[in-house]
């Protein structure tokens, strides 16, 4: 796999790249977010690993400018920063994990592993079944390759399950990314849900009991 790796902290970048390379995958590091932009506008990567508070451009507003140039690749935040705005800001903007540091490497490894890009359909599409798809770019839900009709919550749900394809997703991501850090219970999390689960065509949304929900990998 071939990595880009956004991290100011040159021992932590470092121990990061060299960990990575000797479990075969290809990376290539930066300590600003300018010089990652300008390695992203010229070379397609299978990953992207990124800090958040680093130098010129951050991780963050790295990534909208990535989506600007119609580019969608899996992306793992790594950051010291537990702001509940920036983590919000992150699932927003599609990222498929956030791991918050200190962290072990071989965490890290453990949540790059789940990750897998179909190699039988277009990269902004993900498969989540024998007939439903979900597409990235447009953000859109698709069954037999046509568009779903469905409340604002209900995509954020599926966006948010879509992204994070095979993990489970836990009641506070939901309530970060679906209800905005609104408090909400889970007893409210779990009826959208199940209200959702009743208009699909088929059995998608998998309940895991007393952790969240997921979909899992066909």
């Amino acid at each position: 796999m071939k990595i880009l790796l956004l991290e100011d902290e040159l021992m932590l970048n470092d121990s990061i790249s060299d960990f990575l390379i000797a479990q075969g995958h290809k990376v290539e590091s930066f300590v600003n977010g300018l010089e990652a932009f300008e390695a992203l506008k010229e070379s397609r990567y299978d990953l992207l690993i990124l800090d958040i508070n680093v130098p010129q451009i951050d991780g963050l507003s790295l990534l909208e400018m990535v989506h600007g140039l119609k580019v969608y690749t899996p992306t793992i935040y790594i950051s010291a920063l537990v702001d509940i705005e920036d983590i919000s800001r992150a699932y927003t903007l599609g990222c498929y994990d956030y791991l918050k540091k200190p962290f072990h490497l071989k965490e890290l490894l453990l949540r790059i592993d789940r990750i897998i890009i179909p190699k039988d359909t277009p990269r902004v599409h993900l498969r989540l079944s024998t007939n439903y798809s979900y597409d990235q770019e447009h953000s859109t839900l698709l069954f037999n390759d046509e568009p779903q009709t469905l409340t604002k919550r209900q995509h954020q749900i599926i966006d948010l399950l879509a992204r994070n394809r095979g993990r489970v997703v836990d009641f506070e991501q939901f309530r970060i990314y679906v209800w905005e850090a609104q408090i909400v219970d889970n007893a409210t999390i779990r009826a959208e849900i199940n209200r959702l689960k009743k208009m699909l065509k088929e059995h998608l949304i998998l309940n895991i009991r007393g952790m969240g929900y997921m979909i899992d990998k066909p």
